[in-house]
């Protein structure tokens, strides 16, 4: 896979709303996830799991008691790649659903 060019990264993310690049980790998109309570949050964590699960692609989650990171890289390209998009876009449509 190929890492998307800070430009492209750029395009892609003004179509995520609330996905940031990280400002911890180089080379990276974050978001975070707040929910009404810890419940809610273990229910979006088994969520996304899901979703990553099917795409086979998995992202690290942090998880603060009603927040959640979610963090995308592809670490063989070293970068953001088409599929941490994809999987964001998967992400963000499990919260249009709610």
């Amino acid at each position: 896979m190929r890492r998307l060019t800070p430009a492209e990264l750029d395009d892609e993310l003004a179509l995520l709303p609330g996905w940031t690049r990280s400002p911890e980790e180089d080379g990276g998109i974050e978001y975070w996830h707040t929910a009404p309570d810890f419940a809610g949050a273990m229910g979006f964590v088994g969520d996304v799991a899901a979703v990553a699960e099917a795409a086979n692609h998995h992202p690290d989650l942090d998880i603060r008691y009603n927040r959640v990171r979610v963090f995308l890289t592809t670490h063989d390209a070293g970068g953001v790649t088409d599929r941490d998009i994809a999987l964001a876009r998967g992400i963000m449509h499990l919260l249009t659903d709610e």
